[in-house]
């Protein structure tokens, strides 16, 4: 995955869901989904159960029959905290709005901010909630998710993952996820980035291990998956388009739009005089 040369340098270059107590599992008690309910009984270890037990049987299965074996996205709903502060959520805010925005005439990708995914049975017995802040899957449908639910995504992981990091998260973003994303998602591409202190460091898939992404003169990291560059504007984290122009939000496409209709008014009202 890590051999495509960076363009520049080649031309110049929910809400809470899913609750489960301790003692749900041990009693053969309900599971509260946030909807009706589903007995334990579903995935206790006896010979009638309709779900496997071990997390190597889940996986020698195709997609298909997981999705069979498995609740469906309806029983799933987003279960992830809030961010640390509005500096975390306008942040992810601009991600999503200005990528849906330059792909506004695409309907193969699908935009997941801070929402829960969902890709094991072990996950949901020992309530391992995995949300990325922000995350991306290419070649599916653009259509409104409570989560992410692998098993009824034909097996589809995020092709990158963007995680908003601080203090209180770092040593998991940077360890904990990051296995996870390279070792069990095995998804390309996956970036951190901290609002408070700017940071930014990026990471690509090899056949085994994540590769650092290096910076090019400018300071950007080239995705690959996005086909757009990352990097710092303002103290915020944009994108940048091949030849490292800044991709503009909604919000300043429309007041370029503006400023040239003002601009070209007062011209008509000039020549008028």
């Amino acid at each position: 995955m890590g051999g495509q040369l960076d363009p520049m340098e080649n031309a110049k270059a929910g809400g809470g869901g899913f609750n489960i107590g301790s003692s749900d599992i041990s009693n053969g008690s309900i599971w509260s989904f946030g909807v009706p309910c589903l007995k334990t009984e579903l995935i206790q270890p006896n010979t009638e159960s309709k779900l496997l037990t071990t997390e190597a049987n889940i996986m020698a299965l195709t997609p298909q029959e997981i999705a069979d074996l498995m609740p469906d996205t309806s029983q799933l709903e987003s279960d992830e905290p809030g961010m640390e502060s509005d500096l975390y959520y306008l942040q992810l805010a601009l991600l999503v709005s200005s990528l849906d925005w330059l792909w506004r005439e695409r309907e193969d990708y699908f935009i997941g901010a801070n929402l829960t995914l969902y890709y094991s049975q072990k996950q949901l017995i020992n309530r391992e909630l995995t949300g990325p802040d922000f995350f991306v899957v290419k070649n599916t449908v653009k259509t409104p998710r409570p989560s992410w639910v692998v098993w009824q995504e034909e097996g589809q992981y995020p092709d990158i993952i963007i995680e908003l990091t601080s203090d209180a998260t770092a040593k998991i973003d940077r360890e904990d996820k990051k296995n996870l994303y390279q070792n069990r998602f095995r998804t390309p591409e996956y970036f951190w980035f901290s609002p408070e202190t700017l940071e930014l460091a990026g990471f690509r898939l090899n056949s085994e291990n994540y590769d650092p992404i290096s910076s090019n003169e400018s300071g950007l990291f080239w995705s690959q998956v996005l086909g757009l560059y990352l990097g710092i504007h303002n103290q915020q984290l944009r994108y940048f388009s091949p030849d490292g122009e800044l991709i503009a939000t909604p919000t300043e496409t429309a007041l370029q739009a503006f400023s040239l209709v003002n601009s070209e008014q007062q011209q008509t009202d000039g020549l008028a005089e």
